[in-house]
């Protein structure tokens, strides 16, 4: 009865992680599925599995308009690039905090941490008109530059998870390389950010995703096509009385898809920074 009873509860447990699985999936392959067909055939009753474009047509002919008509590989260039210089910057930017915190004591410490871990409970939108008059005074507006400035300096997640990775850094190799006379910068270059892999990959992904999924910013900050980034590029599909549907799915996969891979190879230090978060000495 016990094996039977074990055996139940791991056929229950496993169907409904399907289903939750199911369940999450199910909107990107509806996504990408009507990628596929054309705009009169999206909204049809009963919905078409097969899609039209396949009976005949041109498969690839949305994805072809939004690249040959609206420019789409510059505005993921313009995203690649916004994204990854924002989450390298956070990389850095974060790091350092978090070796500062966890390593050197200095008066205000605590409280200097506490203000920073205040900020995350201050929206974004309450900040964004003073940030838009520095941006506009300094003359940052139609450029990379305040897309990317930002979110490099508004870093208070990831100096928490590296102060909290940094703290259980073993005594004695700090020891070691203080004997070896390195001095504050090359222990935390040589001894801690090497010993960081997993918190450093964790938040690449973070910050890149936020980054890459901003729309708020590009909006205030970019007029000229030259630098619209993708979450911009989608808004031109939709004006105030129509939307093209077909469009604007075909280019929501192609938003979705960098973010996928990114994850797909950067999972596992995901994954070891979630179980390493929860083991302490």
């Amino acid at each position: 009865m016990g094996d039977a009873m074990k055996r139940a509860r791991t056929i229950l447990y496993y169907a409904v992680l399907t289903l939750l699985g199911a369940a999450t999936i199910f909107p990107f392959f509806w996504m990408a599925l009507n990628s596929f067909k054309s705009e009169a055939t999206i909204f049809s009753v009963p919905p078409r599995w097969v899609p039209d474009l396949f009976g005949g047509g041109d498969p690839f002919a949305n994805y072809r308009i939004i690249f040959r008509d609206f420019n789409w590989a510059r505005f993921t260039v313009n995203s690649a690039v916004v994204a990854g210089l924002s989450a390298l910057g956070q990389v850095a930017t974060c790091s350092l905090a978090g070796f500062a915190f966890a390593s050197m004591r200095f008066k205000g410490r605590n409280l200097l941490f506490a203000l920073l871990l205040g900020t995350m409970m201050i929206p974004v939108q309450s900040t964004i008109i003073p940030e838009f008059l520095i941006m506009m005074r300094i003359g940052w507006l139609d450029s990379y530059l305040p897309l990317i400035v930002p979110s490099v300096l508004v870093g208070s997640f990831g100096t928490f998870m590296f102060k909290e990775h940094f703290e259980n850094v073993p005594p004695s190799f700090i020891d070691a390389a203080s004997i070896d006379g390195a001095g504050a910068f090359s222990i935390y270059a040589r001894v801690y950010l090497p010993m960081a892999g997993s918190q450093i990959a964790t938040l690449a992904i973070i910050a890149f995703m936020n980054a890459w999924n901003d729309l708020l910013r590009p909006i205030l900050y970019v007029s000229s096509e030259k630098w619209q980034t993708v979450t911009q590029a989608l808004t031109q599909f939709q004006s105030q009385y129509s939307a093209r549907w077909n469009l604007i799915l075909t280019g929501s996969v192609l938003s979705v898809l960098p973010l996928l891979v990114l994850y797909v190879f950067l999972q596992r230090y995901i994954i070891q920074s979630s179980v390493s978060s929860g083991v302490k000495g």
